[in-house]
């Protein structure tokens, strides 16, 4: 959870349950501080067949895959370069070919080189026009990937720090955790670290425009990607083309308030959940919170080494919030876990958490924390999160105490300075850009994106609300995805407004 919903939930959550390029040269872009590494004619990739993702398949022979290199550092511009890994699926009709299609699944940590294989089907009618690109941000997967500590590590503290502390012991352990792991980060990623915010993945997205060949970015953004593109649109607004944000992140939060967002979002999906299976909500908040106390005092078997504790139950929790497909598969887990086990909520935690059935876990989970802490300057100390807890525990009985720390343990004792207290996407000049927002949206609440399109600017930002559950809506509502294959495919802009039910 913590500030932004793991990556690729639009399109992996559905899953879960059911070439070296010439130097950089600098740009010809005047603005300060926006400057382009490159330019479209020493920037041309070369598209190869992609090799298989670690722990899966190559994709299809359709994909190719390619490197963009970016400057590590943009204020040292013709310095040190690093490479930015991109995927791409070819228009299927290139005789009405409009351009490219950049897409970013959110995180942010999410590795688009992986996940747009994956999700590319439920994108097909873009795919008719457009090539579909991919792409790991810096500091994710392919692009330099952050690595912070190893799986024996990364297990150990799921298992054994207690993410809501009761006592003055698990409050340092769960303090030192947080310090253990930004100084692994600094150890085994320092040189990447400093320079992997969300404003320097949005200058690698101009260059990324350029070396595809595209005068303007066409882009589709979910999750954090929302935020990745409200950057890119502040900072080029006369290169943002047709654009869509769906499943929106805040822009006027700081790291408390998306934690504080997210409490009410998840309350909110949790007690849409249980009206819908007949239970009233506030008593059904209530058993589950009293369920989470009893696993927190005595954790649950899991019939394998591994047992449930309060943290990864909460975790497991959250995952099938996503999606109200997997609603049933979040009945199943509570009725297990209130007759005394808890094999499915494990199950359902170590899928969120990236682990696999060899206790291998991903790194998104590192460079999502490496990203949001470059990004936000927030540092909140322990006893700020405890002054926190009467107002969360209200907003929230079950995930509200779990956000609440959240807020300290994230970032605490980050090698990394951050860059701001809530980003700036103030876009002035751009076409319009498609504001996507689901009211029962949990990891992303439907607030946000009002205050998206608010702060786009008038003219700029255009409201598209989707009157539903789950995170993201693209997909999911035919209304929705029609409007918006309008907008991509055929430039039609919906009134600002426009609700989908």
């Amino acid at each position: 959870m913590a500030a932004h919903a793991r990556a690729g939930a639009l399109a992996a959550a559905a899953l879960l349950l059911t070439g070296a390029l010439a130097g950089c040269e600098d740009g010809t872009d005047d603005k300060p501080g926006t400057r382009a590494a490159g330019s479209p004619a020493t920037q041309r990739p070369d598209w190869t067949r992609c090799e298989a993702p670690e722990g899966g398949e190559a994709p299809g022979s359709e994909w190719r895959c390619a490197t963009v290199q970016v400057p590590l550092d943009y204020a040292k511009p013709k310095g040190e370069t690093i490479g930015i890994a991109l995927i791409r699926k070819e228009a299927t009709d290139r005789g009405k070919r409009l351009g490219s299609m950049l897409f970013d699944f959110g995180g942010p940590g999410g590795s688009g080189v992986s996940i747009l294989p994956r999700a590319a089907s439920g994108y097909a009618a873009l795919n008719s026009r457009y090539d579909l690109v991919g792409f790991d941000p810096r500091g994710v997967a392919r692009s330099s990937g952050v690595r912070c500590r190893d799986d024996k590590a990364q297990g150990k503290a799921y298992q054994n720090v207690d993410m809501t502390p009761d006592t003055a012991a698990e409050e340092k352990a769960f303090m030192a955790d947080g310090a253990d792991f930004g100084a692994g980060c600094a150890r085994l990623s320092g040189k990447i670290l400093p320079h992997v915010g969300t404003t320097n993945a949005a200058r690698d997205m101009d260059l990324i425009r350029q070396a595809l060949g595209d005068e303007k970015l066409t882009y589709f953004g979910m999750s954090y990607g929302t935020e990745l593109g409200g950057t890119y649109a502040h900072l080029f607004p006369e290169r943002v083309g047709r654009t869509v944000l769906d499943a929106v992140v805040d822009p006027t939060a700081d790291s408390t308030g998306h934690a504080r967002n997210q409490a009410t979002g998840f309350q909110r999906a949790l007690e849409n959940y249980l009206e819908d299976r007949g239970e009233d909500p506030e008593a059904g908040s209530r058993r589950i919170a009293a369920l989470l106390k009893r696993i927190d005092a005595e954790p649950l078997p899991t019939g394998t080494d591994r047992e449930l504790n309060e943290s990864l139950a909460i975790t497991g929790i959250v995952t099938p919030l996503y999606s109200k497909d997997s609603w049933p598969a979040l009945t199943r887990a509570l009725d297990e876990a209130e007759e005394g086990s808890g094999g499915m909520l494990l199950q359902l935690a170590d899928s969120y958490n990236g682990r696999d059935e060899n206790g291998h876990y991903d790194t998104q989970n590192h460079s999502q924390r490496a990203i949001s802490c470059a990004d936000g300057k927030g540092r909140p100390t322990a006893a700020e999160a405890r002054a926190l807890l009467p107002e969360f525990e209200k907003l929230s009985p079950v995930f509200g105490p779990f956000l609440a720390w959240d807020t300290a343990g994230w970032c605490s004792g980050w090698p990394v300075a951050g860059e701001h207290d809530d980003p700036e996407v103030s876009a002035p000049g751009a076409g319009p850009i498609l504001v996507v927002g689901t009211t029962g949206d949990p990891a992303t609440p439907y607030e946000g994106a009002r205050r998206m399109a608010d702060e786009l600017g008038e003219g700029v930002g255009v409201l598209l609300s989707n009157e539903g559950e789950g995170h993201g809506a693209y997909g999911g509502n035919s209304c929705v995805t029609s409007t918006v294959d309008s907008y991509f495919l055929d430039g039609k802009v919906p009134a600002d407004g426009k609700t989908c039910s």
